[in-house]
């Protein structure tokens, strides 16, 4: 995210930080920061695997808002490190639920984009009774076509990229999606070595990043391809892939009536080539009561201008248990 953008807030430091401790032998790192009397908030990072950026706190009016943010397992400071052992969509949800019980939390805005509004949906859905609201960005809905399109989609326009992206698992031409993820997870699993699963966990997250962007952002590609981040989104992503987020077909679409009551902002990129906006607009037709805001100037990415402008004014326009007009 650009710094000393005027539509983020301040860059913050957490108040409070620590590991929640999992019986599965995971242990969750997490955030807290702003207003302790502020309305709750938590925030869900996409990927799978991508963990959490000090920007993702800058959404939040800390007088506001008191926020929790937190490393999904496998990602960011959580433990162990891309891990892919009992680390499912449930276990994501029993981790969010358990981290809202040891902070105290009773019920609190719900904030996610990419796979993180996918995560936010899930949630949602198994605790609706703990859900204030949503602010959904860049909707994935997880399903086979979704899929699909990442792994024999997005380079139909981004072509140079899966160029690179094909050739680290050595393939010159895409074979489908389905051959695809059986040889990068033959990589990943190391049947060539450590180093071709490497050089394959940075091209598959360098691939991601450059089509996240309407413009080029060759800082998020850099980002995206450095150890603390390619090395688990990769393997996780192509974890969630291949099992279909752990969901049933159209699952999140057909739960839609447990939390269509609660209020909702839509925030998707028209140009958005990783998550095409065909799924938040079948999302708005279960959910005719959120609102949509459809950002003609932007693709993926959480750091792009109009982006970042519809995130903060849904989240300033959250008064506790609707969104005011602005």
């Amino acid at each position: 995210m650009p710094r000393g953008s005027p539509m983020l807030y301040p860059e913050i430091e957490p108040a409070y930080s620590g590991w929640l401790e999992r019986p599965e032998g995971h242990e969750i790192y997490w955030e807290e920061l702003g207003n302790p009397d502020g309305i709750p908030v938590v925030f869900l990072h996409g990927g799978p695997g991508a963990g959490m950026s000090p920007n993702a706190r800058r959404f939040f009016d800390p007088d506001k808002y008191r926020v929790i943010l937190h490393d999904q397992r496998g990602a960011g400071k959580s433990r162990p490190f891309g891990s892919l052992e009992n680390n499912t969509t449930d276990h994501l949800i029993g981790d969010i639920e358990a981290l809202r019980k040891d902070r105290g939390i009773d019920k609190w805005l719900v904030f996610g984009g990419s796979w993180g509004s996918t995560l936010s949906l899930a949630y949602g859905q198994a605790h609706p009774e703990r859900a204030l609201g949503f602010v959904l960005r860049g909707i994935f809905l997880c399903r086979d076509q979704e899929i699909d399109w990442f792994m024999d989609g997005m380079g139909k326009i981004f072509a140079e990229a899966e160029k690179k992206f094909l050739a680290a698992v050595g393939f010159d031409r895409n074979p489908g999606s389905a051959a695809l993820l059986k040889r990068f997870g033959d990589v990943f699993a190391g049947k060539e070595g450590e180093a071709a699963a490497i050089a394959a966990a940075r091209a598959w997250s360098g691939f991601e990043a450059t089509c996240c962007t309407l413009l080029p952002d060759d800082s998020l590609v850099e980002d995206f391809e450095s150890d603390g981040i390619a090395l688990a989104l990769a393997r996780l992503e192509h974890h969630y892939f291949v099992n279909k987020g752990f969901f049933t077909p159209d699952q999140l679409l057909r739960n839609m009536n447990r939390i269509s009551h609660l209020p909702a902002r839509i925030i998707q990129g028209r140009y958005d080539i990783v998550c095409p906006p065909v799924s938040a607009f079948d999302l708005h037709a279960t959910w005719p009561g959120a609102e949509m805001n459809i950002v003609e100037d932007a693709g993926h990415a959480a750091s792009e201008p109009g982006i970042v402008r519809e995130l903060v004014r849904a989240t300033n326009s959250f008064n506790g248990t609707g969104f005011d007009k602005n």
